[in-house]
């Protein structure tokens, strides 16, 4: 090698460094604190009896097995609904639909928002305000509102209630991200990451997106909390699953008018709707307890 290629080596430009909270270390900060690990407690025993419920249901969720309204001291654990069919075994089997479609609609919102808000951040100008501006429109429709219209559009089906609520938990998502993004773009590694070259889908993808996921990981928890629960209204509604199939907010419409009668058909999905909600918000506390570097004690660290 020549002597000029050898000095051009030696003071070659390093790649600029690019400052990233490792994830470990903020699922490590969140777990310190007791609100997590009681959330996720929480969590794991709904989420479990939702996925492996139907694999323990004594019967089938649509089997007519005992007098409609029969108390648990007539039958089984937790009685019969308004037709008669095991409570338990269709609220064991009732819990899948509410997960998945409320983690699908909170992945559809957080792909769709972060991408938004990446995108607004880093081009500012004219393309920000546009792009902010219609997020404001549609963060002005309510969740249920919106999902009821489109239903009375097209029909309940489920496909379209997860677009619903993904289209309505994207501008939320994408004023998160905007707001964390702003900040991280005027730094000094992405000045020179735009001065080597890189593609600007390198530079928001690989520069951007892994110094604000403190904030989006927080932002998906509360989403989440939120998700469940208008999914869980929205079936109440009959916009979601339709008998005779087993879902938690179907199981509280059907059985609502009997509640002095046999209230158990009404009572484990609200409690298993409330605990979810709960479970995740207080992850969601965890979560942001520790981006913001808060300890278990409330106090902030050094």
């Amino acid at each position: 090698m020549s002597e000029a290629g050898a000095a051009a080596t030696a003071v070659a430009i390093p790649p600029p460094a690019r400052r990233r909270r490792p994830w470990f270390a903020l699922l490590a900060g969140a777990w310190h604190q007791g609100r997590t690990k009681v959330g996720l407690l929480l969590l794991l025993l709904l989420g479990g009896s939702a996925l492996l419920g139907p694999y323990f249901a004594p019967y089938s969720p649509t089997e007519f097995v005992a007098p409609p309204f029969s108390t648990p001291s007539d039958f089984g654990w937790f009685g019969a609904d308004l037709l008669g069919r095991d409570v338990l075994s269709r609220f064991l089997w009732g819990g899948r639909t509410v997960l998945a479609l409320s983690t699908l609609a909170t992945l559809m919102g957080m792909i769709l928002g972060t991408a938004i808000g990446l995108i607004a951040a880093y081009s500012r100008g004219v393309l920000d305000d546009v792009l902010m501006r219609a997020m404001d429109v549609l963060l002005s429709f309510p969740q249920i509102v919106f999902a009821l219209v489109l239903a009375a559009t097209v029909g309940p089906k489920l496909w379209l209630l997860v677009l619903a609520v993904g289209i309505t938990t994207t501008p939320r998502v994408a004023r998160i991200a905007r707001g964390a993004a702003v900040e991280v773009v005027e730094r000094d590694f992405i000045r020179a990451a735009e001065a080597i070259g890189e593609p600007r889908r390198r530079i928001l993808l690989g520069d951007v997106l892994p110094n604000i996921t403190g904030p989006l990981v927080v932002e998906a928890s509360l989403r989440l909390s939120f998700n469940i629960a208008v999914v869980a209204g929205l079936s109440f509604l009959g916009f979601g699953i339709q008998p005779p199939n087993a879902d938690w907010g179907l199981m509280i419409n059907e059985n609502k008018n009997g509640l002095t009668i046999q209230p158990w058909p009404v009572i484990l999905p609200v409690a298993a709707i409330g605990l979810l909600t709960i479970a995740t918000s207080l992850i969601g506390d965890g979560l942001s307890r520790s981006v913001a570097g808060i300890d278990r004690g409330g106090r902030a660290k050094e």
